[in-house]
């Protein structure tokens, strides 16, 4: 039997298994570049709604996420 990953990652490792095996997403440069915009964008309705949802600490760890991603992606 598969483990799953945690609903919501706790560290870079189950993060980027979400975002790539349970999500089917290729974190490519483009991709964590986009990313990495719209959650700079603080006033964002977007980025207001994550931080509701799963708190400034997460949205914190996220940005740090992929600002890891973008160093070994190129």
């Amino acid at each position: 039997m598969r483990k799953k990953s945690p609903v919501i990652p706790r560290s870079l490792e189950e993060w980027r298994h979400c975002i790539e095996v349970e999500c089917g997403i290729a974190l490519t440069p483009q991709y964590i570049a986009q990313r990495r915009q719209a959650l700079a964008r603080s006033d964002s309705e977007e980025v207001q709604q994550f931080r509701r949802l799963y708190g400034d600490r997460h949205w914190r760890a996220v940005q740090g996420w992929f600002e890891q991603a973008a160093a070994w992606a190129g």
